[in-house]
């Protein structure tokens, strides 16, 4: 091997061998890494191989699975057509450097998709499939990503009375092979998850014509969706807002469901209670009279009442007393469920004594008549 006259790596004066020459040069180098993703180009193809040009870092080869997985992308390329890959091992086949264009593919799209997340760019997304929790979508080509059911716009929302998750998922495939406009809000190439929004997308419309409305406003609306959670309610005089009535905001007394008190196409008056990132919540109780206010004089302890068992719980019943009132029986006071049932039923009427009322806590608690 030949001698050089130069400075070895320990900066000591002296003959240094060829070899050693190379790695010092390549080792201070702007030499690639493995994982990193370069410019190549074709030199030539053989059977179940290809070889590339990479300047002055020598040849690459792409072989073995690495070859299947780019079949069709190799089979497109001709002698001297640049293209994209990714350095598997710098000590590949016959000293080649070892080269995947899949790979170099998808990191490249990995590297786009968190791009247009950072700028916040509107993208095409093609429903794959469904299941409860939302739908499986591609973007950018073939790049899988998630859109949660949460992220959906409200015009999307599954609006099922009882939140069946079977039924979610039935909804949800109705939009399978459609294409959706939605923005990237998160990508995690190690985790292998995108997620996008469609919701995302729309608040920015929303957004500016919320501007035109304030929080303890009064606005009329029609009911466009029933879910177990709530009411969807659109704006009359501007249907692209769509709002939401918590199951907490329609009346002052508790409700199993939302169907007890309205149904879709109900024309309404609700009041804004809160406007924040594009969307918008609404009360109808606010718009009515709180009974709790006038209770003083109405029920006292050691009064007897009449009521209707409204519902059992865990922890005994709810009565339904006259002027939309409530009140909780314990289960003690039967001295078990089991005895609880057999002493009321659901729907009938019977009397009670109060035992307190709690005005600050909205509480009217009942005993039995002995």
């Amino acid at each position: 091997m030949p001698q050089l006259e130069e400075k070895n790596p320990a900066g000591a004066e002296g003959p240094v061998s060829l070899a050693q020459y190379l790695r010092t040069e390549l080792s201070t180098a702007d030499w690639p890494k493995e994982g990193a993703v370069v410019e190549v180009t074709l030199i030539k193809k053989a059977p179940r191989k290809a070889y590339f040009d990479m300047g002055r870092f020598g040849t690459g080869i792409v072989y073995g699975a690495e070859m299947a997985n780019a079949r069709e992308a190799v089979k497109g390329l001709k002698p001297g057509d640049p293209v994209s890959a990714k350095i598997v091992s710098l000590d590949g086949e016959n000293g080649y450097i070892e080269l995947s264009l899949s790979e170099a593919g998808r990191q490249k799209q990995w590297a786009q998709a968190k791009e247009l997340a950072e700028a916040g760019e509107v993208v095409k997304a093609k429903v794959a499939g469904a299941n409860a929790g939302g739908l499986m979508v591609t973007i950018a080509e073939d790049l899988k990503a998630f859109l949660p059911v949460s992220q959906l716009s409200l015009e999307h929302y599954p609006k099922i009375p009882d939140g069946d998750r079977t039924k979610i998922a039935e909804e949800l495939k109705k939009f399978t092979g459609e294409e959706l406009s939605v923005k990237i809000i998160d990508v995690n190439p190690r985790s292998n998850k995108i997620i996008v929004s469609e919701r995302e997308v729309l608040s920015a419309n929303v957004k500016e014509l919320l501007a035109a409305y304030a929080v303890g406003q009064v606005v009329d609306c029609t009911v466009s969706g029933v879910a177990d959670f709530g009411v969807f309610v659109r704006f009359t005089d501007n249907p692209q807002i769509e709002g939401m009535i918590h199951i907490s905001e329609l009346d002052y007394k508790l409700i199993d469901s939302p169907k007890e008190l309205v149904k879709v196409n109900d024309a309404l008056k609700a009041k804004i209670v809160d406007i924040k990132e594009g969307r918008v919540f609404l009360s109808l109780k606010a718009l009515k009279e709180d009974p709790w206010e006038g209770i003083g004089g109405r029920f006292k302890a050691g009064d007897e009442v009449r009521g209707r068992v409204y519902k059992f719980n865990p922890f005994g019943a709810v009565i339904a007393l006259d002027g939309d009132f409530q009140g909780l029986i314990h289960v003690s006071e039967f001295g078990g469920q089991d005895e609880m049932k057999k002493a009321i039923a659901v729907g009938e009427t019977y009397p009670f004594v109060i035992g307190d009322v709690k005005p600050e806590e909205r509480r009217i608690i009942l005993k039995a008549k002995k």
